[in-house]
C-alpha cells in the first residue's frame, strides 16, 4: 500500500516542528524541509523514528533543491499534504527595506511557495490532496515588515488562486494566518525584556499570544477530513487580533515585537 506523505518546509523552526508533530497523526510519513539540515535533523530525531520523520535539507527558493526534495518523497510515498511554511522577515519600515530585502522576502515568502506547489503539483493531483500556506496577519493588515507583509498578501491571493484552478483536480488550497507566535525568537525578547509577553498580550482579545500548537491544530484541520468542504479561505489564528483590533495593534507595530 502507498504511503501518505505530509511535506512542511522551514521545519527545523518551532511552528514547523509543530506541525510535522500534528501532520504524523494522519500520514505515514513526514518530510521536514529547511535550508538547515542539520536542524531539520535535530528536530525529526526529536519527534519520532527516521521511517515517519525524515529531515530534508532544501533551499525552496532555487527549483534544482526544490526537484531533489520531490524525488525523494516520491520514493518513499504520495505527497497528500503540503504546507508552504518557511518564511522570515527582515526590515521592519519600508524606509529600512531595499531592493534586496524587497527580493529576497518575497522569494522565501511568496516565490517559493508557488514553486514548491508547481513541484509537487503532479502528486498533489494523484491524491486529491491539500496545499495549507502559512500566511500571516501582516498580510491582511499593516503591521510593519512590509516586504515580508506584501509577500504574505500575495500568498493569500495565491492560496486562492490554487483553490480556484485546480479543485477540479480534487486539490483543496488554503491559508493559515497566525499572529504573534510564541517561538525561540520570542523567548530571546523575554530574557532581554522578562514583561514582554505581559506587554504583548493586551493587544489581543484573548489576552495572550499564539502558540505553535494552536497553528498545528490549524493546519491540521485544514489538511485533514473534517474540512473536506473547505478551499480558499484564510483562516486567522491570532488570539482575536484582527477581529476588531487593527488600529491599536498598528500602533504596537511601531514598535520591536512584530
Amino acid at each position: 500500500m502507498t504511503k501518505s506523505i505530509a511535506i512542511v518546509t522551514g521545519a527545523a523552526g518551532d511552528i514547523g516542528a509543530a506541525i510535522a508533530a500534528k501532520l504524523a497523526d494522519d500520514h505515514d510519513v513526514v518530510f521536514l524541509a529547511d535550508i538547515d539540515a542539520a536542524a531539520a535533523s535535530a528536530v525529526a530525531s526529536k519527534l519520532g523514528p527516521a521511517d515517519r520523520f525524515v529531515a530534508a535539507g532544501c533551499d525552496v527558493t532555487r527549483e534544482a533543491s526544490i526537484s531533489e526534495l520531490v524525488s525523494r518523497a516520491a520514493e518513499a510515498g504520495l505527497v497528500r499534504t503540503l504546507v508552504n511554511n518557511a518564511g522570515a522577515a527582515r526590515a521592519t519600515s519600508l524606509h529600512e527595506t531595499t531592493p534586496e530585502i524587497w527580493r529576497a522576502d518575497n522569494a522565501l515568502n511568496l516565490e517559493a511557495a508557488f514553486l514548491c506547489f508547481r513541484a509537487f503539483e503532479p502528486m498533489l493531483k494523484a491524491s486529491k490532496g491539500s496545499v495549507v500556506n502559512i500566511a500571516s496577519v501582516n498580510g491582511m493588515n499593516v503591521f510593519g515588515h512590509p516586504a515580508y507583509s506584501a509577500a504574505k498578501a500575495g500568498l493569500l491571493h495565491f492560496t486562492r488562486l490554487v483553490a480556484v484552478e485546480y479543485g477540479k483536480f480534487g486539490i483543496r488550497s488554503n491559508a493559515v494566518a497566525p499572529g504573534t507566535v510564541k517561538t525561540q525568537a520570542w523567548e530571546k525578547r523575554a530574557a532581554a525584556n522578562p514583561n514582554v509577553f505581559e506587554e504583548a498580550r493586551r493587544w489581543y482579545p484573548l489576552q495572550r499570544v499564539v502558540d505553535p500548537k494552536d497553528v498545528a491544530n490549524a493546519v491540521g484541520f485544514l489538511a485533514g477530513p473534517l474540512a473536506a468542504a473547505i478551499s480558499g479561505v484564510c483562516l486567522p489564528v491570532d488570539c482575536g487580533l484582527t477581529a476588531g483590533q487593527a488600529e491599536l495593534a498598528r500602533t504596537f507595530s511601531q514598535s520591536e515585537y512584530y
